[in-house]
């Protein structure tokens, strides 16, 4: 079955190359995505240094980026200097995940010289996790709120205030992390880029027109992180649905696009949870972003469906919560229709966002609100 699938890929590239334009060409032996700065690659969640550099081995050929997503590794600073040393040997670019700077005295001075040891190499921190998915599930930063209003103010002070967030903006040190809710609110806490997690259930247009909306809104980067789909190995999905996935995000114009390599359980396996298939998949992502710029398959934000303000609803599902404080309220089952109706006529022309004014949003060709009044039939 793999050679087959390797087969009829090399088959379509083979006949796409005899129309592709001449200037295509040009970018073969480029890295993908330097004419758009598209930076794809894997998660390392283990805690050797010996298996940091067995995954990069393994994938430094056809990726650019390596994310040391790892406490074990970025709570111990020789292993944390062994593995960004081998990544940049590597000619990876690379970020490195911190719960927080203040665990240990050295990380704040390490983050700091960072730019100064491994220049543009180091791309920033990705600091704690999923901080918007934490309070739809766990009301973690905002236990208790009289008010959507109030929720979002405390939320957004929250975030923005904690010491590591604090000190990595004062230094002008690019923060990132991955979500699954409430992107827009993770931007204005100051995130310079949010991952949106593709994965288990969810619906990939709605979380992309979320995640892509928000920064757009905000005038920030985006990414995709496709996660796990099962909370047993095999954890992710197939190679032919990740590549679809990968696929996906780089139409809509993601800046990242990773896989998440996280294993909950100990695994025989040395590349965590990526197996034969996944790798086969990111290859042959790779070898097509060399060969289709995005220039001329690019899909853009054209229609904005703009929600009410400070609506942190999880939108996962149709009775998921708001804010992690309040169950779905009268609202919710009109956003929740319009959401998969939008979801399915636009596509990835699609962005959702939400009415702020104290937050730019740019002119789309059609807009929205949540409670307008539309004639769904006349879309058939």
């Amino acid at each position: 079955m793999k050679q087959s699938v390797a087969f009829l890929i090399i088959a379509v590239f083979a006949t796409s190359a005899v129309i592709v334009p001449l200037a295509v060409f040009f970018i073969l032996d480029k890295d993908p995505g330097l004419e758009d700065g598209l930076l794809f690659g894997v998660t390392y969640g283990q805690d050797t240094v010996e298996g940091a550099k067995i995954l990069i081995d393994r994938v430094y050929t056809y990726t650019n980026i390596f994310i040391v997503d790892s406490s074990d590794v970025s709570n111990n600073k020789t292993k944390l200097d062994s593995v960004c040393n081998y990544a940049a040997e590597k000619n990876l670019s690379f970020i490195v995940y911190f719960f927080s700077l203040f665990a240990y005295d050295w990380q704040r001075e390490w983050v700091v010289t960072a730019n100064q040891t491994w220049g543009e190499k180091f791309l920033g921190v990705y600091l704690r996790d999923e901080p918007g998915g934490r309070q739809i599930e766990l009301a973690e930063t905002v236990p208790n709120a009289s008010s959507y209003g109030e929720a979002a103010e405390s939320y957004v002070r929250t975030v923005s205030s904690t010491p590591s967030m604090v000190f990595l903006k004062n230094n002008s040190i690019p923060v990132v992390t991955s979500d699954f809710a409430l992107y827009w609110f993770d931007y204005k806490a100051g995130f310079d880029v949010i991952f949106a997690q593709l994965g288990w259930n969810n619906s990939r247009i709605q979380e992309i027109g979320l995640c892509r909306g928000a920064a757009t809104a905000h005038g920030k980067d985006w990414g995709s992180i496709i996660t796990w789909t099962y909370q047993q190995p095999p954890y992710l999905e197939n190679g032919p649905k990740i590549y679809k996935d990968m696929a996906t995000a780089y139409k809509a114009g993601a800046k990242y696009i990773l896989l998440f390599n996280y294993p909950q359980f100990p695994e025989n396996n040395q590349y965590g949870i990526l197996e034969d298939g996944h790798f086969l998949a990111m290859e042959q992502f790779w070898n097509y972003a060399k060969t289709h710029p995005r220039d001329l398959t690019k899909t853009e934000g054209e229609v904005a469906l703009v929600l009410p303000k400070d609506y942190g609803w999880g939108m996962r599902r149709p009775n998921d919560s708001i804010w992690g404080l309040w169950p779905t309220d009268n609202d919710s089952a009109l956003i929740w229709q319009n959401l998969n109706a939008f979801t399915e006529k636009y596509g990835l022309k699609l962005d959702i966002v939400y009415d702020d004014e104290k937050v730019f949003t740019k002119d789309y060709s059609e807009q929205y609100l949540w409670n307008q009044t539309i004639n769904y039939e006349s879309w058939q």
